[in-house]
């Protein structure tokens, strides 16, 4: 059968057995090797993507169920040639060492972000929670999180029009004389 998707901007269709899992449509079929496969069962995150905004394991995701979706995986985080706020903040922050729950971890933050721009330590933790890491013990995976949450935050107010002070103040509505009617 064939689906239609729109990964990391870039429309597809493709045929595909109905029971073809979306982590094989990307990896096998359109060559986005980025988003890893580990236990196969949801457990660890490594194949953490985003469909319509939402973190899906894409591991137990069936390729159909995206048809007609947008799909984002770790290669769609590159914001015009270079990399987004949250990938440079996880490698000023040592959030990765071995690489392999990154991407995951990435876009599992990036749906946080999106819904949450200033996520507290114990917000961050909760998102990540059905990611696994065996390397870093997430301390600096959260800071990453929350320093991406704090450029997000700084670029918006920087691309923001001036602030609504210096526009005209309206003129206030006429005072009835007398008091209320």
């Amino acid at each position: 059968m064939q689906v239609t998707v729109n990964v990391n901007g870039t429309g597809s269709t493709v045929d595909v057995e109905p029971r073809l899992l979306l982590v094989h449509l990307l990896r096998e079929r359109l060559g986005l090797t980025g988003t890893h496969i580990g236990c196969d069962t949801t457990s660890c995150g490594a194949c953490t993507v985003l469909v319509d905004g939402v973190a899906i394991k894409s591991c137990t995701y069936l390729a159909v169920q995206a048809d007609g979706r947008s799909v984002r995986t770790v290669e769609g985080l590159v914001e015009g040639g270079k990399p987004s706020p949250l990938q440079d903040a996880f490698k000023e922050h040592h959030g990765l060492q071995c690489g392999f729950c990154t991407p995951g971890m990435m876009l599992t933050a990036e749906a946080l972000l999106a819904d949450n721009p200033d996520p507290s330590e114990e917000e961050v933790r909760w998102a990540l929670s059905g990611n696994l890491c065996r390397c870093t013990g997430y301390v600096n995976i959260v800071r990453a999180v929350q320093a991406a949450g704090t450029a997000i935050r700084s670029a918006a107010v920087a691309a923001a029009p001036e602030s609504k002070a210096a526009e005209p103040e309206p003129a206030d509505a006429p005072v009835m004389a007398g008091g209320s009617q």
